[in-house]
């Protein structure tokens, strides 16, 4: 274009009115270095009048220059409007592809979608999938009954008496050091043929069931034998069962023994390390086997509780935290003389995945000292139990107390608090090997309706910390048909690699008795469980008809996503169940929590107001969800882009209903523009083919590179990553088949291939006989909802680097979010390398959407763009905000005239930048920062960035993303004894009945450890190297983004920095996602005080505050029924044991031994209680 000539001073010309082609290319100029940024005090800014103030500043080092004029600016916000207006008009082909489309119009059918009819029928689909499922469950659980019942206890039985596959022989007999191969395991053990199931993503073997049994039970004893000879009636009623209903999956038993026998049989998979699976502590067999639970846990944290048995009581408190689930409400408290909460939760609070983490790190500060207190540690249990201002479980209650033993019962405790009544149980745990009289503990579980056990050793623990469900499980096997309901859990990784899993649970009760008349049995037998993948739920909701931002969700009653787009948690990778970081006995992380498993133990807990934006709407619809309504509702929204990096407001369309017979609820989301789609209709055979044959590669020479949407076209399409190859697998597929065959999805297929049609005519009326490079266009391209992106030319595909999915590209669903033209810049991450300019090939995307109107329905069904040169284009930049006025050399203002800045002449003491919605540079006129385009604008120029925001243009956005995967940090060096070593005093050592004492065993036991393990006394940070499971865990991340504020207008504003003040101008672009900002360039950095990141963070504290949040919990609900109490439940099994009276001989000689071979350690002296028995 010609812009009319103009010197300084003259008339302002009128705008331009067609894009400005590139003249010509000069030399490149190199990078340059960024100014380092110094760090005194944040930046004040002042807002002035800019037409009084402006005129009073001069650029430094330029006094025949000003700064522009606020008119000045406007104008050239007005050229580069009309310029990116220009450029997309030609050749973006909004209005061209309008006519396409309206011109193909009896190729297709608009369809619409109605939210209340669509929600009503997945809903109903899911509930009939499931009710499928619970069938089963209820004949597997009848069966399991009827077979134990009618089995007869065999005393004598032996292994070679049982046949049964094994699954995990194959694994044992390949490990040496394995304990079958040590005792030379006698049992008849199948070997089995399998095959490969894609159903099951795993080998299987459809006649027989397979048996795992736990590392730590023995496989030989008498109740195991007994468990694996009923149990395999089972197996006809599996097979039985998958013939009934053929997408049946994973078929289990869990027994209250630890025994699982699952349908079908296929290899565990074992893990590289210990297998420590089992089945007792899965969320699915935690939910069936009782009802939900209020537990506080109390410690003894006396003195004599030191060394050894300190840490057996920490391990023992992290895994009675694993038994619970979010049903469940708990809390802990230390006790000596007084009772106190172990971390900042100062009442019950759910058993989630966080609160259970803050319990776990807490529990690893307590310390030994002062005197036993029971009566402190129990009244502080009663009165968080009594405490009914606080969201709770509300059915069972229990208080459950480590200590290492001690003489008072505090009867009057359990007088005034619990009885006659007993509605709360009392389980106790004696813990170390002492030897104190265990009656009064015995008593106070008895007496309670609780029980007793006994932790001497690691090894009890995980045992004796989950058998408490057994007692649990008692009303409910009292209560009969009535307990007899299906439940459905939250979403967890399934233990063999089936992915992400629900389970349909129901509890199998023992219906044995004693002898004629006597009372019947009150045990539960166990779990049976049926699981559903995900993915089938998924198949059930629509896929492509609702668009790229339309979705369908569902949550349970803890308000949990079961089904969202956003549900992407990180699932262990390894090679087997509970496989993580194991820790040698050696480390200071050794016990605490025994072997890390969080991944693969955990459930999937992403509440639906994380996995979305949160706002008071969302809030609404939850709990509406949650109380089992309907109802529908539009609401003004935040949405992130799928890149995380933008946020833009929306308006969505929320239709909701429950999923009866189920405790989920199931959500519609739809954008008003997607009230409509297309369905194609290609009836023509003939076009099918001409259409078809735009797919081949042969045509991408002349008509652009295509790349298909990775989507389920037909059952036998083989899928793949790469995109040239999926392409190549679907042509050599449609050879074979028609866009009609019965194993292909028509709507995919037709939409796709009548997209390829529509596409190929756009590049034959508008892309073909253009000069992109007249333009400096790196490429155009247009994608589709039908799953087609057409990139032109062909070989712009060698740098196209966006999802060749359009609803996973994030320029396809912002574009369609967003009215007029959306840059989006590279993506650049500040710790990386700047953009390599070398090649040419570096582009910036700009995206429009399509939007049509047919017969007063109107659709969205395509977006369209153009790649531009990013450094042709930093130069027309300048051009465009400038003083020139054709396309000759710039007029410089002369030594007698006095004219303004531009941003091409006074590059050196003016930036100009163009920065998106998200705060991203897009352009600048500083050549050195071409580099930096798409890195946050607070990290080229951290002190203007902070101006735009504390002026309103832009707004910040902060969230947690609960899925992330972080690198662990390692453990420091400690390099001294255990926390907690008790020392004892001269006086101890004179007093004889010490020598006797539990001190003096706990001693004991630390001096045996450390000799049989010399690593306990010093840290070894070296565990981790080597093991790729430890690499990474579950963290949170805290995820700032910025979005445009309320600020539309244009104005100036100036930076008071004293000595380095700025001035500034910035002003949206009409029509674009752009902010043009003009500045002057820091004198000095003395204002670099401020600095805003955008970049994600890891949050040690696991986000936000937990302490505060409990303060107000999410609204939930628990399930309707509660079983714990039953008037017939006998409390007579409470628990036995035995004091272990250690020789008075070997405790002294190992005393002696102890105080000459042993250098002292400075430690803080802690003394026994007075009243421990002797």
């Amino acid at each position: 274009m010609a812009v009319p000539a103009r010197t300084c001073g003259a008339s302002r010309p009128g705008p331009a009115r067609t894009a400005l082609p590139w003249p010509g290319r000069g030399p490149r100029p190199g990078p340059g270095a960024r100014r380092p940024p110094s760090g005194p005090p944040r930046p004040l800014l002042l807002l002035l009048p800019p037409l009084l103030l402006l005129p009073l500043f001069a650029a430094p080092g330029a006094s025949a220059y000003s700064f522009p004029q606020q008119h000045t600016m406007q104008h050239w916000a007005r050229r580069l409007e009309q310029e990116i207006d220009g450029v997309m008009r030609i050749f973006g082909g909004v209005q061209q592809l309008r006519e396409i489309y309206k011109d193909n119009r009896n190729l297709f059918e608009v369809q619409e979608n109605e939210p209340q009819k669509l929600v009503e029928k997945v809903a109903g689909d899911i509930e009939s999938l499931l009710d499928r499922k619970v069938q089963a469950l209820k004949r597997l659980a009848d069966a399991a009954e009827n077979f134990q019942k009618a089995h007869r206890w065999q005393d004598n039985i032996k292994e070679e008496d049982i046949l049964y596959y094994d699954a995990k022989a194959d694994a044992e007999l390949d490990d040496p050091e394995s304990e079958d191969v040590e005792r030379g395991s006698k049992a008849s053990t199948l070997r089995l043929d399998f095959v490969e199931d894609s159903n099951f993503k795993n080998k299987v073997n459809y006649s027989y069931t397979a048996v795992q049994i736990p590392t730590d039970i023995y496989k030989g004893s008498t109740v195991i034998l007994n468990e694996l000879n009923w149990t395999e009636a089972l197996e006809n009623v599996f097979i039985e069962n998958r013939r009934q209903d053929p997408t049946l999956l994973w078929q289990v038993f869990g027994s209250a023994t630890g025994v699982t026998r699952y349908y079908p049989a296929t290899p565990w998979r074992a893990p590289k390390k210990i297998d420590l699976y089992d089945v007792r502590r899965r969320p699915w067999y935690i939910q069936g086997a009782s009802s939900p639970k209020d537990m506080v846990i109390i410690v003894d944290v006396s003195g004599s509780v030191s060394g050894l048995t300190l840490k057996l009581m920490k391990t023992s408190v992290c895994e009675m935290l694993d038994t619970l689930s979010d049903d469940d409400y708990v809390n802990v408290a230390s006790f000596n003389e007084k009772a106190q909460p172990v971390s900042c939760f100062t009442h019950l609070v759910q058993a989630n995945v966080r609160n259970k983490k803050v319990f776990k790190e807490a529990v690893q500060g307590m310390v030994a000292k002062g005197t036993t207190g029971y009566k402190a540690g129990f009244e502080y249990a009663f009165d968080q139990l009594q405490n009914s201002n606080i969201t709770r479980a509300n059915c069972n209650k229990m208080i459950m107390m480590f200590t290492d033993g001690g003489e008072d019962r505090v009867q009057d405790v359990f007088e005034k608090y619990n009885w006659p009544n007993r509605t709360v149980r009392v389980f106790t745990f004696s813990v170390g090997q002492h030897n104190y009289d265990v009656t009064p503990l015995q008593w106070m579980a008895c007496a309670n309706k609780g029980y007793y056990f006994e932790i001497p050793s690691i090894g009890a623990i995980r045992i004796n910390t989950q058998e408490y469900l057994d007692v649990l499980g008692r009303p409910m096997v009292l209560a009969g048909k009535e307990a007899k309901q299906v439940q459905w859990t939250n979403v967890y990784e399934d233990a063999l690699g089936l992915g992400l899993v629900v389970t349909g649970t129901l509890p199998v009760f023992n219906l044995t008795q004693d002898g004629p008349g006597e009372k019947k049995n009150q045990l539960i037998l166990g779990v049976m469980g049926i699981d559903v993948a995900l993915n089938d739920i998924k198949r059930l909701t629509p896929n492509y008809t609702l668009g790229a931002n339309g979705y369908v969700f569902a949550i349970d009653l803890n308000g949990y996503v079961l089904l969202h787009p956003n549900l992407k948690p990180q699932v262990s990778q390894g090679g087997g169940q509970e496989e993580g970081k194991l820790y040698r006995m050696g480390t200071p992380d050794f016990l605490p929590c025994l072997p890390q498993t969080t991944n693969f133990r955990e459930p999937v807990t992403l509440d639906f107001l994380d996995a979305e934006l949160e706002d008071e709407n969302k809030e609404e619809i939850r709990r509406s969800m949650i109380d089992g309504n309907k109802g529908h509702k539009q609401i003004r929204t935040l949405v992130k882009s799928l890149d995380e990096r933008y946020v833009d407001e929306v308006m969505r369309n929320y239709t909701w209903v429950p999923i009866r017979s189920t405790n989920y609820s199931l959500g519609l989301v739809l954008p008003p523009y997607s009230t409509f789609y297309l369905q194609a209709n290609l009836s023509d055979q003939i076009l099918q083919v001409k259409y078809f044959e735009f797919l081949l590669p042969s045509s991408f020479e002349s008509e652009g590179h295509v790349f298909i949407a990775p989507r389920e076209y037909c059952k036998d399409l083989n899928a793949s990553d790469n995109n040239t190859e999926f392409l190549k697998n679907f042509i050599e597929l449609m050879e074979k088949v028609t866009p009609d065959s019965k194993q292909c999805n028509n709507f995919l297929l037709h939409n796709l291939i009548l997209d390829t049609g529509i596409t190929q005519q756009l590049v034959e009326r508008v892309w073909r006989d253009q000069d992109l490079n007249t333009y400096s266009l790196l490429a155009v391209f247009a994608a589709t909802d039908g799953g087609i992106t057409r990139v032109f030319p062909n070989k712009a595909a060698d740098d196209w680097t966006e999802n060749p999915e359009p609803f996973n590209a994030s320029f396809y669903r912002r574009s369609l979010d967003n009215h007029g033209y959306v840059f989006k810049p590279p993506h650049q991450d500040a710790l990386l390398r700047p953009l390599e300019l070398e090649n040419d090939t570096v582009g910036i995307l700009v995206s429009t959407a399509v939007e049509l109107s047919l017969g007063g329905r109107t659709l969205r069904p395509a977006v369209v763009g153009v790649k531009l040169d990013l450094e042709a284009w930093a130069e027309k930049f300048k051009v465009l905000a400038s003083n020139r006025t054709h396309q000759d050399q710039p007029q410089k203002c002369g030594p007698s005239s006095h004219c303004e800045m531009d941003c091409e002449v006074n590059n050196e003491d003016l930036l100009c930048v163009l920065i998106d919605d998200g705060g991203f540079l897009v352009l600048s006129n500083q050549n050195h920062q071409w580099d930096q385009v798409g890195r946050f604008f607070s990290e080229v120029d951290a002190n203007l960035m902070l101006a735009l925001y504390n002026n309103s243009f832009y707004t910040r956005k902060e969230s947690y993303d609960y899925q992330a995967a972080c690198a662990p940090q390692p453990p420091g060096n400690l390099g001294a004894a255990p926390r907690g070593v008790f020392v004892p005093t001269i006086a101890d050592f004179l007093n004889l009945a010490w020598w006797t004492s539990a001190a003096a065993w706990s001693l004991f036991q630390q001096l045996l450890y450390g000799l049989i393990y010399h690593s306990w006394f010093q840290a070894d940070p070296a565990e981790a190297e080597g093991n790729p499971e430890a690499r990474e865990s579950s963290c949170v991340m805290k995820q700032t983004q910025y979005y445009f504020g309320s600020v539309n207008a244009s104005y100036n504003a100036i930076i008071d920095c004293g000595n380095c003040s700025r001035l500034f101008h910035a002003q949206r672009l009409t029509n674009t996602n752009l902010l043009f900002v003009v500045a002057e360039k820091p004198l000095c950095s003395q204002c670099e005080g401020g600095r805003l990141l955008q970049k994600e963070t890891h949050c040690p504290a696991d986000g936000p505050e937990q302490c505060e949040l409990v303060q107000r919990p999410r609204y939930r609900r628990g399930p309707h029924i509660c079983f714990d109490y039953n008037a017939t439940e006998d409390t007579s099994d409470c628990g036995r044991g035995a004091s272990f009276p250690p020789s008075l001989g070997v405790l002294v000689s190992l005393q002696l031994l102890l105080l000459l071979g042993l250098p002292p350690r400075p430690q803080p002296q802690v003394h026994a209680h007075a009243s421990r028995r002797v």
